[in-house]
């Protein structure tokens, strides 16, 4: 059964390093638990998946290990450093953020947990069509067309004490995101083909149940996440009940197929790219940058489904952190 958030990728693992086999077992066995465990009654199914495995561990090492270093996120650095300054309303909205984010909190809270820690942060890029005010010369002009530029949807993932850690912990979710590509496909080729309903209701139950963990970067901010025991019960569940549900060999091949094509191929299915914007400390979009609107690069994430997601790499001091917020006390406030 799916051990959700185990790692594929261990620790001390040289980058560009040639994949040991265990480390290429581990990420078939991943792939056929991730997907449709059936897949394992087919005669030569590990050899097939094998070269389309190591294609897509290649990806995602190189799409992680290309992320820019890591942004210094600090509320007092709001107004100050461009970056912050965009993607926050302000200096009380980046501490709201930080005292909320659940995966942030738990890792506070962990043992062990040191004075720095790297994380990724995701967020979504929004643009509004504004009138405004421009001053051009000494000529001041009222409702001129703008384009505003603002960033919603703020979460962290795979906060840790060290850089070489998120970094592992980003490849193992870039991969399962993969699967979630791949499990999605699957789901929607056998509603299409007219394959058996329960067969399908319970593909699609498993992809729920896993973006429910936040396997891969579906999550959208604001998300409870389920309590880990209870993910692996519902999994289990699932499991069981697809063992229980046999189905033709020519489905199971074409469920192979499709794993086969999205890992052959990752590049086409989950990607990143580099765009630049110029905004002002307003959020109002420029077209020249300047002292007051520099230019800013962000790495978006985008995948087959649509999806696309600003991605930063950022390191915080404990000690510029604000308190997590207290749900219990807020609550028992409000109702006194």
């Amino acid at each position: 059964m799916l051990q959700l958030f185990q790692s594929i990728f261990g620790t001390g693992q040289d980058a560009g390093a040639p994949y040991p086999a265990e480390l290429i077992e581990r990420a078939i066995e991943r792939v056929l638990d991730g997907t449709d465990p059936r897949l394992r009654a087919l005669s030569g199914h590990r050899k097939k998946l094998r070269a389309a495995v190591i294609r897509a561990l290649d990806h995602v090492v190189a799409l992680v290990d290309g992320l820019p270093s890591e942004l210094e996120l600090d509320p007092r650095f709001y107004g100050t450093n461009p970056e912050i300054t965009a993607y926050f309303a302000s200096a009380e909205h980046l501490r709201e953020i930080l005292s909320i984010d659940r995966e942030l909190n738990q890792w506070r809270q962990s043992a062990g947990a040191g004075d720095h820690g790297i994380a990724l942060l995701l967020m979504l890029r929004q643009e509004r069509q504004v009138f405004g005010t421009v001053l051009e010369g000494e000529i001041l002009r009222r409702d001129v067309a703008q384009t505003t530029v603002s960033f919603a949807g703020h979460r962290l993932v795979d906060p840790t004490d060290a850089r070489e850690n998120t970094r592992r912990l980003l490849k193992r979710r870039a991969f399962d995101h993969l699967l979630t590509l791949a499990l999605k496909r699957i789901a929607t080729a056998d509603a299409e083909r007219g394959a058996l309903e329960r067969d399908r209701r319970l593909l699609q139950r498993k992809l729920t149940t896993l973006q429910a963990g936040q396997w891969g970067f579906d999550a959208a901010a604001g998300d409870e996440r389920p309590d880990p025991a209870d993910l692996q019960a519902r999994l289990a569940d699932i499991e069981s009940q697809l063992a229980a549900h046999a189905i033709g060999a020519g489905l199971l091949e074409a469920h192979l197929d499709i794993v086969v094509d999205v890992l052959r191929r990752p590049e086409q299915h989950f990607w990143s790219a580099r765009d630049i914007v110029i905004v002002d400390r307003l959020g109002v979009k420029q077209t020249q940058a300047s002292a007051l609107a520099p230019e800013i690069e962000l790495t978006v994430l985008h995948n087959a489904a649509g999806q696309r997601l600003v991605a930063r790499l950022i390191g915080m001091a404990r000690s510029a952190l604000p308190p997590p917020r207290d749900w219990l006390r807020e609550a028992q406030r409000y109702l006194s």
